[in-house]
């Protein structure tokens, strides 16, 4: 008899509710704190995805928590964004109510899946309690000189009325659109909070070293950070101004035929000629027009334009003419660089398309293209036949002592743009005076709220649609008028700390002071986080945010540790049946409320599990969701329809403890799918025995083992064989490292070198034994009647074989 998955789900969901059954334990002397990146509570609810990345963190809190380990397993929401205000703008509706029955939908989805969240931890970071927290942080990065005000160019959207993150932009037609809406943005100078996460860029890169993380989000780390040991360089134009370069290669500099600068270089207007102006002018309006991500891409053909002005080899006079092009970064190093095109790809086809000198520096068997690499040097007059390495070190010493370059590190890494024109942020806890004078808001005084009310659509102003509630705007204290910041927080700022939050939570939204004696005293318990699962589109800036949030409050002796996670995984995609990413357009989007209502969440959970290895993208299959239920089933009924005995005939001794074994390691490098694979040999050998032979303790422990899967399925099994729920608060099964000594093997019985027989025996039987054994097989005996045996052959413990005539 089947197993009725609606009916199971129903009862032990709300015995987990009742009785508390998740809720986090301060008992131990051992932690885990099992993590997932909290998802945004959109309209559509949970999709399969989701299921994967949480279904492995639930199997990991469970195995913990039966190991003996006090475990957190929390669950919240990054609930501020975009999409919410542009509902609220199409519909009329408050944000934050549609944020609310958005979370009511997900926290629903996630009890029916069974994850054993302690929803007594659950964080809203639109709540104002928890951004109040996210306030005094900032509070925290402006005293200690990590968030400063300055004009810095925009991606700004004027439709949606807000600046946009490069990776909230789009090219379509050549033209820069918002992701959402598809709305057009330009480049725009505006005064923005920045946090100048530069300052931790040494710390940040350092950090990494230590971390249990895959090898390719380290390397998109270290790339995004890219720190670069090189020289500044002076070049002085015709003009008499000087023009300050970034290189690495210093001992290159005699290669150097040109100059280009970013498009957005200050000093553009002093260094153009009249007869250049018009043509300078109409490529930089062009250049607006591009994404950052756009102008990185060196697939591009090259594109500039000559400032019809020149500047001074500082080694040679050489008068080397001074362009403009979009690949030239204006925000890295000095927005200049020396263009050496014999020995860089970019420069080459640079120089190649508007027909510039090369000049190679470096020996090259080819001069058809550049050369990349390490060589001796030619036509570099006292660096002549010198290696790289020493060249490195004789022109940094040569420049250095003519005071033309200064020995220099730079990094691609920019300060953190963290303003945002938008209703649904965090308000800055930020006031300013008559004189334009910044001033904190008293921590008393915090949380600074959102106000209420219908109209907040943009400003048309360049500011938020806080802008439209003058009075919450403007405010009188001790008998001064202050106004208060309008920007808001973008969303990553929730995201950077709330893995503290669940830690200073009692109940849902209710948080502890972070800055008390009780929180330093959570933090020492609980952090770092010891596991942390999520995709690999938060590999850079979500993880690189969230550490320099938490360095920075393990610098001002907040928190105990420096890095945040300590081990991470990226759970690879589940794409449509069709292979391709699941997506709204594609109508491949798989329902999980579906898949549960048909199969029930054990066979989705075991499913999604027994796929592939948790960082693989692979397809749906609907045959495999069926399989999935079906090999459930067939353990239910080996549970529910058998009697068990409580004496061991040692049968299963081998296979059980083997599993126990291979299990156990499987599930803590979670190599779910393989470990999966360990049940279904046991089960199968569990259906080779007659079920009142069957030792109870084994199948036991095969419920044990299976519930962190199937936690539905586990409990009642486990209330089947008459013992207390939870099976959560059962000890996991340990092995017998005796009992995988095998004491019995396989004997083959041949006639004339074809199998005839085979017996399961004692091992070091000899080999009369064996022979006696081999000759009353029946089927060994019918062909040995009658016939005469010339000749015994027998390999102990394998093979035992009769020639006859």
């Amino acid at each position: 008899m089947d197993f009725s998955h609606r009916a199971i789900e129903k009862k032990w969901r709300l015995y987990w509710e009742q009785n508390k059954t998740y809720q986090t334990t301060n008992t131990h002397d051992k932690k885990s704190y099992i993590l997932d990146m909290f998802p945004y509570p959109s309209g559509s609810g949970l999709h399969v995805g989701h299921v994967k990345g949480y279904t492995a963190t639930d199997i990991i809190a469970r195995y913990k928590r039966m190991n003996g380990y006090d475990v957190l397993h929390p669950i919240g929401y990054d609930a501020f964004g975009l999409p919410a205000e542009q509902y609220a703008l199409k519909t009329g509706n408050d944000p934050r109510e549609f944020t609310l029955k958005n979370i009511a939908v997900f926290r629903e989805q996630l009890q029916k899946l069974g994850f054993s969240y302690d929803y007594e931890k659950e964080v809203n970071t639109s709540h104002p309690n928890f951004y109040k927290t996210t306030q005094w942080i900032f509070e925290q990065l402006y005293q200690q000189g990590l968030a400063e005000l300055r004009y810095a160019d925009v991606n700004w959207c004027p439709e949606l009325g807000t600046v946009l993150a490069n990776e909230e932009v789009i090219v379509v037609d050549n033209k820069m659109v918002s992701e959402v809406g598809g709305f057009p943005v330009v480049k725009k100078p505006m005064r923005q909070w920045v946090l100048l996460i530069t300052k931790y860029a040494d710390k940040l890169l350092t950090g990494l070293d230590a971390l249990d993380w895959p090898s390719s989000v380290k390397e998109l780390q270290r790339n995004w950070i890219g720190k670069s040991e090189g020289m500044e360089i002076n070049f002085l134009t015709t003009f008499g101004d000087e023009l300050k370069v970034f290189t690495t290669r210093p001992d290159t500099i005699y290669g150097v035929t040109y100059l280009v600068l970013a498009p957005e270089n200050p000093i553009i207007s002093k260094l153009t000629a009249v007869e250049q102006k018009a043509s300078v002018e109409a490529y930089q309006e062009l250049t607006q027009q591009k994404t950052e991500l756009e102008r990185k891409d060196d697939s591009r053909p090259k594109t500039g334009v000559f400032l019809g002005s020149y500047a001074l080899h500082p080694l040679t006079g050489e008068k080397l003419p001074i362009w403009i092009a979009d690949y030239v970064l204006n925000d890295y190093a000095t927005g200049a660089v020396m263009a050496v095109p014999a020995h860089d790809t970019r420069d080459w086809e640079f120089a190649q398309k508007f027909n510039l000198p090369i000049k190679f520096v470096l020996e090259s068997k080819s001069q058809i293209k550049p050369f990349i690499g390490d060589a001796k040097h030619i036509n570099s007059e006292t660096l002549n036949g010198l290696t790289t390495t020493k060249a490195l070190s004789v022109s940094k010493k040569i420049l250095s002592e003519q005071k033309i370059g200064v020995v220099k590190t730079n990094y691609k890494l920019r300060d953190w743009l963290f303003s945002r024109q938008r209703f649904y942020g965090e308000p800055f806890p930020v006031l300013y005076n008559d004189q334009d004078e910044i001033i904190l808001v008293d921590p008393a005084q915090l949380p600074v709220t959102l106000p209420s009310g219908e109209y907040i659509k943009p400003s048309g102003t360049g500011e938020s649609p806080l802008a439209n509630f003058p009075d919450w705007v403007n405010i009188e204290q001790n008998n001064q008028h202050y106004r208060r910041e309008t920007n808001t927080m973008p969303q990553w700022a929730g995201s950077s700390w709330y893995f503290l939050a669940y830690i200073l939570t009692n109940t849902p939204n209710e948080l502890i002071d972070i800055n008390s004696p009780e929180a330093r005293e959570r933090f020492k318990k609980w952090l770092p986080v010891d596991l942390y699962v999520g995709g690999q589109e938060h590999a850079v800036l979500h993880l690189l945010y969230a550490r320099f949030w938490n360095q920075v409050l393990f610098d001002q002796k907040i928190v105990p540790y420096a890095e945040p996670f300590q081990k991470l995984v990226n759970q690879g995609m589940i794409l449509g049946p069709n292979g391709e990413k699941m997506s709204k357009s594609k109508g491949n989007v798989i329902n999980p409320d579906e898949i549960i209502e048909t199969h029930g969440a054990d066979a989705l959970r075991l499913y999604e599990m027994f796929m592939g290895p948790i960082d693989a993208s692979l397809p749906w299959s609907y045959e495999g969701l069926d399989g999935a239920m079906k090999w459930l089933n067939r353990v239910y009924r080996l549970v529910s329809g058998n009697q068990f005995s409580h004496e061991n005939n040692h049968h299963l001794d081998f296979v059980y403890h083997q599993v126990v074994k291979n299990y156990t390691e499987m599930i803590t490098d979670l190599k779910f799918n393989t470990a999966i694979s360990q049940l279904m040999v046991l089960v199968n050998a569990m259906y080779k025995e007659e079920s009142v032979t069957i030792y109870q303790p084994y199948v036991e422990g095969l419920i044990l083992m299976l519930s962190v899967i199937t936690p539905y399925l586990g409990e009642e099994m486990w209330s089947l064989l008459g013992h207390e729920p939870s099976v959560i608060l059962q000890p996991w099964p340990v092995y017998d490292a005796e009992k995988l000594v095998l004491t019995t093997t396989t004997v083959v019985f041949q006639v004339n070198g074809k199998v005839r027989g085979k017996a399961v025996v004692k091992k070091g039987l000899s080999q009369q034994e064996l022979i006696a054994l081999a000759k009353k097989d029946p089927h060994v005996e019918a062909y040995l009647s009658g016939k005469e045996i010339v000749k015994e052959i027998v390999v102990l413990d394998k093979i035992v074989n009769f020639v006859i005539e």
